[in-house]
C-alpha cells in the first residue's frame, strides 16, 4: 500500500458514513411522507420525548442517500466495508436480530434436510434453531469441564477428531467460543482440522466481539482461520440490543446463499437506529480500540485486586493472559475473557440468587446466576465509579451480619459436574415440520411429573435463561442425572424457557 493509500485507508477509518447520512438527512429539516408513522418523534407522548425524541428523529427508512440493508450499494455497503477492515473479514453483514439472525443463517447455508453438523453440545438455542430450519441433524460433542468451577470449556479437538472419523459426511463443525463466562480455546487447531477435510468451521463468538484489539484478550476467531464468524456488537461493545455482525472469509462458505437467508430471515424494515449504532461501534474500535480496552482492563483489574480483599467471596478467572494451559486438548490451550468475573459466596451462607438480591438492593444488577455463581460483565465502557460501587456492595453484605443465616448452607454444585452426556453423541435430527407443536397432536405428547420423566423422551427444550443454553433438547432420552439437575437449578430460583416445567415441574415427553 503506497503513502497515498494508507492515509486515505486511515481516514476512512475516522468515517461513519451511515450514520453521518442519517444526521445529515435529519438536518435538512425534511417532511416525512413515508414510514415510520411517529414521524420523527412527533407522535410521541410526552412523557416519553425525554428518552425517545432524539433517537427517534434519525429512525428513518429506506429513502434516498440512506440505501438499503438488503441490496446494500452505498452507505450501509461503505458501513459494511469498514467494518470487515476493522475486524478483519472479507465481506460483513450488519444484523439487526442480534446473534440469533447469524447463526440461523450460518447453518442454513451449509446444511440441508438431513446433513450432518457437528455441534458443541453447549450451544445456544438459536443454533438448535437453525437445525430445525434447516431439517439438519446435530452429532453432539460435549465440553471438557473445568475441575475447579464445574462450567463447561471447550470441546477435545481429539473428540472432533474422532466425530470426522466416524461421521465424514460432516458438512462442518460450529463451536460456541467464548462462551458466556468468556471461557474458550485456541481455535486455530480446530481450522486446520475442518480445513484440511474441505469443510467448514462456524463460530458464534458473540461474546468476543472485543476480541483481537489488545493483548490481553483472546484473538478473534477470524484471525484463528474460522469460515463465519457471528458476534454481538451489543454485548461487549457500543452498539444498541440486537446490534450484530456477520463476518466472512474464505473460499468455503456460500456467500450468496448467506445474503439470500439474510434477506429472509430479518426484517424488511431494518431498525436504522441500530445499524447506526453498529457503525459508531465500528468506528470506536477503528480508531481507538485498543487504548479503550486499555482503561477498561485498568478497571475490572483494580476490581480484582479490590476482591482479593474480600475473603469472603471467590472468583474466577484469577488471573487473564490472552492463554494459559488447560486439559482441553494438548494441541489447544484454554482462553479467558478478563471482562467476565463469576464469583461466589465461599462461606456458602447466600445462595447465588440471595446474593444477587442483596446486590440489587444496593442497585447493583448483575448478568445472570447459575446454580453455584453470580456473574458480572464488565466492559470497556464500565466506569472506575461504577466499579467501586460493586465493590462497596459487596463489602457492605459483608458487613450487614444480621441478614446473613447462622448456618451454614451446603454448598450447591455446578449442574455441568454431573456425568449426563456422552462426549460424541450419535446424530440427533432436528425436524421443524416434527418438533412443532401443530405437528405434535394431542396424542404424541402428554404432560407428566418430572420424576415420571425418567426413561422417557423429552419433547421439551430446556433452556436455563440466562445464558439461553437448552439443558435438555426434543428427542433426547431423560435420565436420572438430568432431574436432579433440573429440580437443582429450579431449586435455586433459575428461570427456564420452551418449557412449563419452571412453573408446573412438570415436562412433555413423547409417548
Amino acid at each position: 500500500m503506497d503513502s497515498n493509500s494508507q492515509s486515505n485507508h486511515q481516514d476512512s477509518r475516522h468515517r461513519a458514513p451511515l450514520f453521518q447520512a442519517m444526521v445529515d438527512h435529519q438536518a435538512r429539516n425534511p417532511v416525512s411522507l413515508h414510514v415510520p408513522g411517529h414521524k420523527s418523534g412527533q407522535g410521541l407522548l410526552s412523557e416519553g420525548a425525554d428518552y425517545l425524541q432524539q433517537v427517534m428523529s434519525v429512525d428513518f427508512t429506506e429513502i434516498t442517500g440512506l440505501d438499503d440493508l438488503h441490496h446494500a450499494e452505498g452507505v450501509i455497503l461503505e458501513a459494511e466495508q469498514l467494518a470487515a477492515d476493522c475486524f478483519g473479514a472479507e465481506e460483513t453483514h450488519f444484523l439487526i436480530g442480534g446473534s440469533t439472525v447469524g447463526n440461523l443463517a450460518m447453518i442454513s447455508a451449509v446444511c440441508e434436510r438431513n446433513d450432518i453438523l457437528l455441534v458443541q453440545r453447549n450451544v445456544h438455542k438459536s443454533v438448535l434453531h437453525g437445525l430445525m430450519l434447516a431439517g439438519a441433524r446435530a452429532v453432539f460433542i460435549a465440553p471438557a469441564i473445568d475441575s475447579e468451577t464445574g462450567i463447561a470449556a471447550s470441546v477435545r479437538i481429539e473428540d472432533v477428531r474422532q466425530a470426522l472419523e466416524q461421521y465424514p459426511e460432516a458438512k462442518g463443525l460450529f463451536l460456541t467460543n467464548p462462551n458466556y463466562y468468556g471461557i474458550g480455546t485456541e481455535l486455530t487447531p480446530f481450522a486446520e482440522l475442518m480445513h484440511a477435510h474441505g469443510k467448514v468451521l462456524l463460530v458464534d463468538e458473540a461474546h468476543g466481539a472485543h476480541y483481537g484489539f489488545h493483548p490481553q484478550v483472546p484473538a478473534s476467531a477470524l484471525s484463528q482461520g474460522a469460515d463465519a464468524v457471528v458476534q454481538s456488537t451489543h454485548k461487549m461493545l457500543t452498539a444498541m440490543t440486537m446490534g450484530a455482525m456477520l463476518h466472512l472469509q474464505g473460499p468455503l462458505i456460500d456467500r450468496g446463499a448467506i445474503r439470500w437467508l439474510l434477506g429472509m430471515l430479518q426484517s424488511s424494515s431494518p431498525s436504522y437506529p441500530i445499524m447506526a449504532s453498529l457503525d459508531l461501534a465500528r468506528k470506536r474500535m477503528h480508531t481507538e480500540g485498543q487504548a479503550w480496552m486499555a482503561a477498561g482492563i485498568a478497571v475490572v483489574t483494580e476490581f480484582r485486586s479490590l476482591l482479593d480483599g474480600i475473603s469472603r467471596f471467590h472468583y474466577f478467572p484469577k488471573e487473564f493472559p490472552a492463554v494459559q494451559p488447560t486439559d482441553v486438548s494438548e494441541e489447544g490451550r484454554e482462553t479467558s475473557d478478563p471482562f467476565k468475573v463469576a464469583l461466589y459466596d465461599a462461606t456458602n451462607r447466600l445462595t447465588p440468587t440471595e446474593l444477587k438480591e442483596r446486590l440489587e438492593e444496593q442497585g447493583v444488577y448483575i448478568e445472570m446466576t447459575d446454580a453455584r455463581h453470580v456473574l458480572l460483565v464488565f466492559t470497556p465502557a464500565t466506569s472506575r465509579a461504577e466499579m467501586l460501587r460493586v465493590a462497596d456492595a459487596l463489602n457492605n453484605i459483608c458487613l450487614d451480619a444480621p441478614k446473613q443465616k447462622k448456618e451454614l448452607q451446603a454448598p450447591i454444585s455446578n449442574i455441568l459436574k454431573l456425568p449426563y452426556y456422552t462426549r460424541i453423541s450419535s446424530p440427533v435430527a432436528f425436524d421443524l415440520r416434527e418438533r412443532s407443536g401443530a405437528k405434535q397432536g394431542e396424542e404424541a405428547v402428554r404432560k407428566v411429573s418430572i420424576q415420571d420423566a425418567v426413561g422417557m423422551k423429552s419433547a421439551d427444550m430446556v433452556i436455563p435463561y440466562p445464558p439461553g443454553v437448552p439443558y435438555l433438547y426434543p428427542g433426547e432420552i431423560i435420565t436420572e442425572s438430568i432431574v436432579q439437575a433440573l429440580e437443582q437449578l429450579a431449586a435455586s430460583g433459575i428461570k427456564f424457557q420452551g418449557t412449563e416445567f419452571g412453573q408446573t415441574h412438570k415436562l412433555k415427553i413423547y409417548t
